[in-house]
């Protein structure tokens, strides 16, 4: 028993640890999008599913010794594509959708190790019930879940503090050849145990019905789905980082945990009634979301979905675990669950960004999670027997506040599309371009936003189309950089981020601006719905493509000035904020240019970030903090200037306001390490 638990516990442990550690190897190389972990979870239930499929073919078809022999050369053959790094090649190089890229560079990284891992759970617990002649091995896929949690939890606190990305890869592969040792180690002790059917021959078992494998594949697919869309949402409006990753993952394992632990914790009574409340809340909170066009407190979020997502979870894994057939069966169960798993994945992952123009995924799981609980208990014949009498009219209650609720999602869904002029989605988020009325038609503007996180806002009426708004008024950051040296004469700017291409209206006849952009959806947005590139007298290009990778292949620039100001929805894209980074754009800098980066953020502190690698670089910093002014439509903002100290850069606005620094030591991000975590606010 110690030797199936430990193998299951290092398996469960190794099989959840790497997800965080490769999805964040890759992260900067598609651009910091939030969609990388969407797509990466996807990866990984799919390589599930046919883990779960390798099991349950090796234990249905092949003899002991047979399934011995396969796994062990398997196991060896896995040894080979260690470490888990990916190679240098398989960055992109092209501005195409990358989520074929992602699946690609991951089936070649860790496809094999992870497909093994897979195996593991299910393997061995039909090896542990064939040796204890149909002994009920489901505390051990409880005791799997567990070590995946610890997986998931001990990684924004024990590992990716202290070690780098490639010390975190190579600990990785370490651990993954003891755990083939193992592995091997108790395949070898399986090989002589005679097969379940032949042990447990006395007792038959029913065979699972039709409905049966529905519920087990429709149960985890509701669950995966709203896993999978309540982690876009959070990430997309915060950061895409391990923290916000593993929060809800961690959640939705627990709900695993205690559903399938020997007792079970799942009680019908409160679950279903706390199911209406965490359904009706997350409803509320993104409504009011949309409606207002703000985001919530993190801590409120977070508790808002995070409650929410493990309320749905043990509903829905709790009526699961009230399913379970009996161990012959077994392979069946577990391969009917990852299907379900990799279904909602396949939905949030490749179909939703495909066939919905926003990010219509949350409400559709937020509907079809309580209507499936209501099947699942008019399928159970032991309620369906309570349900009798006036009892029926509860289940009609739920059936109706469904309805109510599905309704006035779809109304609000359908209120967003006739009250935009554009709303269009892909892999980098789902943009919204709508005109706002004001009482004053002079003051009416047409704003941009991804997700709930504004993009940039220009004056309709002519005469102030030319007005820099929002975060780049005359008095910011980068509008003072600008305007200073504009006083020397004809200048060249760069900019990272296009948006609306709002920094344009600084243009002089005589300049050069260049936009770095990665989303294949803006440019036509940005000179199609906005007059800020169209009116402009400079000169202007747009290069398509990740900020990094276009100014690595690029001879140097000369700007006078570089504004950094890539935000995906409210997230910081994190390989433009590293040391190699800094020293990138600085490259591309004249030796007297002022490199400007946008910090303005509801949830990071991103100030000690800048300011320490910007004192390894021999830089000074100054922070322009602006306040709102409605008047002009200028919102508050956040710029950190860089500029070397013998570069003369002095404006006024500097002897008028004193600098404050940060107080906040971090350790400084590098292309090897960084962390959000720590400077959440």
């Amino acid at each position: 028993m110690l030797l199936y638990a430990l193998t299951i516990v290092v398996s469960a442990f190794l099989l959840f640890q790497v997800q965080p550690v490769i999805a964040k190897i890759i992260l900067p190389w598609f651009g910091g999008s939030a969609a990388v972990w969407t797509v990466c979870l996807f990866f990984f239930q799919l390589v599930l599913l046919l883990g779960y499929a390798y099991a349950h073919a090796l234990v249905r078809y092949l003899k002991p010794r047979a399934q011995m022999t396969l796994h062990s050369v398997m196991l060896a053959a896995s040894l080979a594509v260690l470490p888990i790094y990916p190679s240098q090649a398989l960055k992109p190089s092209g501005t195409a959708d990358p989520t074929w890229s992602i699946l690609g560079l991951l089936a070649l990284t860790v496809g094999l190790p992870y497909f093994l891992l897979s195996t593991t759970g299910p393997l061995l617990q039909a090896w542990y019930a064939r040796e204890y002649k149909g002994a009920m091995p489901y505390r051990l896929y409880a005791l799997s879940n567990a070590g995946s949690m610890f997986a998931l939890l001990s990684y924004p606190v024990l590992f990716e503090p202290r070690l780098t990305t490639h010390e975190q890869s190579w600990t990785w592969s370490a651990a993954y050849g003891v755990f083939a040792l193992l592995c091997g180690f108790t395949a070898f002790r399986a090989r002589n145990f005679a097969p379940l059917a032949t042990a447990a021959a006395g007792t038959p078992a029913p065979r699972p019905l039709a409905r049966q494998y529905v519920m087990w594949i429709l149960l985890p697919a509701t669950a995966s789905l709203l896993l999978l869309a309540i982690t876009n949402h959070i990430s997309q409006n915060v950061a895409a980082i391990p923290f916000l990753w593993i929060l809800p993952l961690s959640l939705y394992l627990l709900s695993f945990i205690l559903c399938f632990e020997g007792s079970g914790w799942y009680r019908r009574n409160p679950y279903l009634q706390l199911l209406v409340v965490a359904v009706g809340g997350m409803a509320y909170g993104m409504i009011k979301e949309t409606q207002d066009q703000a985001n919530m407190p993190i801590w409120w979020l977070l508790v808002l979905f995070g409650l929410g997502l493990f309320t749905c979870c043990m509903v829905c894994h709790g009526e699961l675990a009230r399913l379970k057939p009996d161990p012959r069966y077994l392979t069946h169960f577990y391969l009917a669950i990852s299907a379900g798993g990799a279904l909602g994945g396949i939905f949030v992952g490749l179909v939703a960004p495909r066939i919905f123009r926003s990010f219509y995924e949350l409400p559709l799981g937020l509907v079809a999670c309580p209507v499936l609980i209501l099947f699942a208990l008019i399928l159970d014949p032991e309620i369906a027997e309570w349900f009798r009498g006036w009892r029926m009219a509860l289940p009609l209650a739920g059936a109706a506040a469904t309805a109510v609720m599905a309704v006035y999602l779809g109304r609000e869904i359908r209120d967003q599309a006739q009250d935009s002029r554009v709303l269009e989605r892909n892999f980098y988020g789902a943009l919204r371009v709508r005109d706002i009325e004001a009482a004053n038609g002079l003051n009416t503007v047409r704003g941009l936003t991804n997700g709930t996180i504004n993009h940039g806002e220009e004056y309709l009426y002519v005469p102030k189309r030319r007005m820099p708004t929002t975060y780049y008024g005359p008095q910011t950051g980068v509008g003072v950089a600008i305007r200073e040296k504009q006083k020397k004469g004809h200048i060249r700017v760069g900019v990272v981020g296009l948006g609306t291409g709002t920094i344009a209206a600084y243009g002089h006849l005589g300049d050069y601006y260049r936009y770095y952009e990665i989303n294949p959806l803006v440019p036509p947005i940005a000179t199609g719905q906005f007059f800020f590139l169209p009116n402009c007298p400079a000169k202007l290009d747009i290069a398509m493509g990740d900020a990094r990778l276009s100014l690595e292949r690029e001879a140097p620039e000369n700007f006078d000035v570089l504004a950094v100001d890539a935000f995906s929805s409210d997230a910081i894209p994190v390989h433009l904020l590293t040391r190699e980074a800094m020293t990138l754009f600085f490259r591309h800098l004249r030796p007297d240019g002022v490199l400007a980066v946008h910090i303005s953020n509801r949830y990071l502190d991103l100030q000690p970030v800048v300011e320490g690698e910007a004192d390894s670089l021999g830089k000074l910093t100054r922070t322009i903090d602006t306040e709102n002014d409605n008047s002009v439509d200028v919102f508050a903002a956040t710029w950190v200037l860089v500029y070397a100290p013998d570069s003369g850069f002095d404006p006024p606005e500097f002897r008028d306001s004193a600098d404050i620094k940060s107080r906040r030591k971090v350790r400084m991000w590098t292309d090897d390490y960084s962390n959000l975590f720590q400077i959440l606010k």
